[in-house]
């Protein structure tokens, strides 16, 4: 791609006007001719026109031998066959007056149907409107180019801009498309200075510099610092060394084509030739304005060139546009070269390309192989968490199992506890029996260990005699010796087993009887809790019957009371005869009657209510106590016989 070709019109554009166009150029050639015979009917015809790039009102009949006139006049001609000429009238530049009209004729942008087509797309919506409004804000407030403006530039703008993004959808909008249709504006009406946005979008690369890859934007940057290290080899040393990218300040010339960085008479001049030239001007510039300014850059640092070649740099230079642009046109300048850098730099790109695109491979295959890990894994847990799953289960059952044997086992010990009798009369009867067994198998183990121990003294006697009688050798004696010597310690421990197995029978009873005076003992303590309970209810039932009867003579309150009394202690009576387990009356406790007749008052009947005593008669838990002992007695004496 050639971003140094000119789009210049040909003599093929020409022969395919459109009416309007030949409506326009039969114009020209009306005001041509009055300019030869009368410089002031001219000014009634159109009226005088501002330039917005000078405070001077121009006409057409102040100089009517205007050389730009007689180009637009003869355009075709021009355009033809003295393109060399009209190029360097534009590096002159164009005149104001006719700047407008040439720049439609450079690129072409007569065209009726693209002007009726704006009303219709400014009805439509664009997704980048809010985008819009909020740079065209930020721009014509601090950019210099457009102070002094009014609103209705501001709306135009917007329009241009809204207009062209629906027109091309796949177009993308950049902040530097306002710089361009806000400078065309200045010069022309709103629907000419779209035409020409247009024609500019499309035909001179700069919807392609737009494209947010930026791939040729990048391509322009490199082969300017190309340039630069080629005329300019100790300033891009410097570049180098400061670590200054030459996009950081040269992003903003290709962009804008100046026009964000000059003033506005500067900007039109390099505009001038880029309508005509292309690209190649704004390469020309920015060599000339680093060669002006290389003395200064070569003194500052990062911050201070970007700085600099933003502000002041710029201010400088861009008071004299003439010499500017002259010194640009004396740098030797190859399309051959510049053609060269841009294989180059698609070489590289494609290189690039190609190493994307094989890091997007191997990171497809990363991602595939982290994918098939991750797949791998999970499955790998999800089988670690089964067999994990698989052996809580199993612990639970075994330990719901075991819960289940101990469940059962204490039931067993519940079972054989109850299942124990208590130990009465009958079983008594029965361990004396045992005891009494036991005692004669002790004897006869005692019986036992006596015979056994004369036949030892038997046999010590005979082996002493034989001893003193005979010469047998010593190791017989040995032998006879420790024979002996194991016999009694036979009869050793025969005879601590016996003691022990006579110490177990011992804490066996002891254990048994001890059981059976611990249940003895309980069940008298419920016996004796149960008749205090009904001795209480009685009480309660004599307090009630006491506050019924308050107004009775004390003679009957006495008497009933003394009835009552002897009712009640009749039923004390009753329930002792039923608690002492089937017990004789003559063993029951009798009442005192001294003791109901001595008082009368309420706390004495309280007390009649309670349970007499004969020290001569004990109570139930008392006998239980005294039988228990005499039993302990009888065994003890039995003990003693054997």
């Amino acid at each position: 791609m050639d971003f140094l070709s000119v789009t210049a019109p040909t003599s093929h554009h020409a022969s395919k006007l459109s009416p309007d166009e030949e409506q326009l150029l039969a114009k020209l050639e009306e005001q041509n001719r009055l300019l030869e015979t009368d410089s002031k009917s001219l000014r009634s015809i159109n009226g005088s026109q501002r330039s917005p790039c000078s405070s001077r009102v121009f006409s057409f009949g102040e100089d009517p031998s205007s050389a730009w006139g007689c180009i637009v006049k003869n355009w075709e001609e021009w355009s033809t066959k003295k393109i060399k000429q009209l190029r360097e009238m534009i590096r002159k530049g164009i005149h104001p007056q006719y700047r407008a009209m040439v720049w439609r004729l450079l690129c072409n942008a007569y065209s009726r149907t693209t002007e009726l087509q704006y009303s219709q797309l400014l009805l439509k919506t664009c997704p980048c409107e809010k985008m819009i409004q909020r740079d065209l804000d930020r721009v014509f407030t601090l950019h210099p180019l457009f102070q002094g403006q009014d609103g209705g530039v501001k709306e135009r703008l917007f329009h241009i801009l809204k207009a062209y993004l629906v027109l091309d959808q796949e177009a993308v909008y950049n902040q530097a498309s306002v710089f361009i249709a806000g400078l065309l504006l200045m010069q022309m009406p709103e629907e000419n200075a779209f035409c020409v946005f247009v024609r500019l979008m499309q035909d001179f690369h700069l919807r392609e510099l737009y494209r947010p890859r930026a791939v040729e934007l990048g391509c322009c940057v490199y082969q300017l610092e190309k340039l630069i290290q080629e005329f300019l080899p100790e300033l891009h040393s410097h570049f180098r060394t400061q670590a200054l990218e030459t996009s950081m300040i040269s992003s903003a010339w290709f962009l804008t084509v100046f026009l964000s960085c000059l003033p506005l008479p500067s900007a039109c001049r390099v505009f001038d030739v880029f309508m005509c030239e292309g690209l190649e001007v704004v390469f020309r510039v920015g060599i000339t304005v680093l060669q002006m300014t290389q003395a200064e850059l070569m003194n500052l640092d990062l911050e201070g060139m970007v700085q600099f070649l933003e502000k002041t740099a710029m201010q400088r230079l861009a008071q004299d546009p003439d010499v500017l642009i002259a010194k640009a046109y004396q740098i030797k300048y190859s399309s051959k070269r510049m053609k060269k850098l841009e294989k180059e730099y698609t070489a590289i790109k494609m290189k690039e390309k190609e190493e994307e695109e094989e890091i997007k491979k191997l990171h497809a295959e990363n991602q595939g192989l982290r994918k098939k890990l991750d797949f791998l894994e999970k499955r790998y847990s999800e089988d670690l968490v089964w067999q994990l799953g698989q052996e809580v289960t199993q612990t639970r059952r075994r330990e719901v199992e075991n819960q289940h044997v101990l469940k059962q086992m204490q039931i067993r010990i519940l079972l054989e506890e109850e299942s124990v009798p208590v130990p009465d009369e009958i079983s008594l009867q029965h361990l004396q029996e045992q005891l009494l067994s036991g005692r004669l198998r002790e004897e006869e183990a005692l019986n036992g260990f006596r015979e056994l121990k004369q036949h030892i003294k038997d046999l010590e006697e005979k082996w002493q005699q034989q001893k003193g009688g005979s010469t047998s050798s010593g190791l017989q004696e040995a032998v006879m010796s420790a024979r002996l010597r194991e016999a009694l310690a036979r009869v050793q421990l025969g005879q601590s087993r016996h003691k022990l197995l006579q110490l177990q029978l011992q804490n066996q009873i002891r254990g048994n009887q001890l059981k059976r005076l611990t249940a003895l003992a309980r069940g008298q303590g419920e016996l004796l809790r149960s008749l205090a309970t009904q001795n209480r209810s009685l009480r309660s039932l004599l307090q009630q019957v006491t506050k019924e009867e308050p107004c009775k003579s004390p003679e009957e309150d006495w008497a009933k009371d003394k009835t009552s009394t002897v009712e009640l202690q009749d039923h004390v009576d009753h329930l002792r005869v039923q608690g002492c387990d089937g017990q004789p009356d003559s063993q029951l406790p009798h009442q005192n009657p001294k003791s109901s007749e001595t008082d009368n008052s309420p706390e004495n009947g309280e007390h009649c209510l309670q349970e007499p005593h004969n020290d001569s008669e004990p109570f139930p838990a008392e006998r239980g106590r005294q039988t228990v002992s005499a039993a302990t007695h009888r065994i003890a004496g039995q003990k003693t016989e054997a």
